[in-house]
């Protein structure tokens, strides 16, 4: 078994003397910050005699020691210092999956009715969307757009190699009041990442009790079942 760990550090310096270590884990990665790249070998160091008495180790091509100026991916999204304003976006890796997901329904769904690759697309789309929607991810979601629209447009045009331009964009495309080129039929329209609202993570009280604190609680979990409603 082999541990992915992702570490990074922060090297501004404070005016208060501390080492800044945190550790942060879900499933098998997790993240150890501290204020000084010694104090983060050190660390990695200490972790893999740990890891090494369980018969575990760490992963050399997964374990990086990198400066928060220059960033690092956990769990899909990146997260990175830009003028000393720490901002989480989705990352690199997890934008190409996506892509390639799209992509590959596109090619599946060649002989498909639109109705139903709109109905294979949407889900995936949902599910992107709704684990991203908590970050910086407008550019992203707008960008995303376009990208599907250029697959769609190649779908249509292997589809119908012989038709023009306008026959395609009046078979598959619908103009509205607010957007000319909607992918849609009378049943059913795909998805934008763009209408996606993004609805930033409310942040625990670590200081409140599940069994004291219920108010709390139940407040905490209206608001998020609101939100994801509104969200899509």
């Amino acid at each position: 078994m082999v541990l992915r760990s992702y570490f990074w550090l922060n090297t501004q310096k404070k005016k208060r003397n501390s080492t800044k270590v945190n550790f942060v884990r879900y499933a098998d990665d997790f993240i150890v910050t501290a204020n000084s790249e010694e104090i983060a070998r050190e660390i990695k160091d200490k972790i893999a005699v740990f890891l090494k008495e369980r018969g575990l180790e760490l992963s050399d091509d997964k374990t990086l020691i990198t400066n928060i100026n220059e960033g690092f991916d956990f769990l899909g999204w990146n997260f990175r210092k830009y003028k000393n304003k720490l901002l989480t976006k989705p990352s690199k890796k997890s934008i190409k999956r996506f892509t390639e997901t799209i992509s590959q329904t596109l090619r599946k769904g060649m002989a498909w009715s639109q109705d139903k690759l709109i109905s294979k697309l949407n889900p995936i789309i949902r599910g992107w969307t709704n684990y991203h929607n908590s970050v910086v991810s407008s550019e992203t979601f707008q960008t995303l757009d376009h990208r599907i629209w250029e697959m769609l447009w190649r779908w249509a045009k292997r589809r119908h190699p012989n038709k023009s331009k306008n026959w395609i964009i009046n078979k598959y495309w619908k103009q509205s009041a607010t957007r000319k080129w909607n992918f849609r039929t009378e049943r059913n329209s795909l998805l934008l990442l763009s209408k996606i609202k993004i609805c930033r993570h409310i942040p625990l009280k670590l200081q409140m009790n599940s069994f004291l604190d219920i108010d709390y609680f139940h407040e905490r979990q209206n608001k998020l079942s609101s939100r994801k409603s509104q969200s899509i």
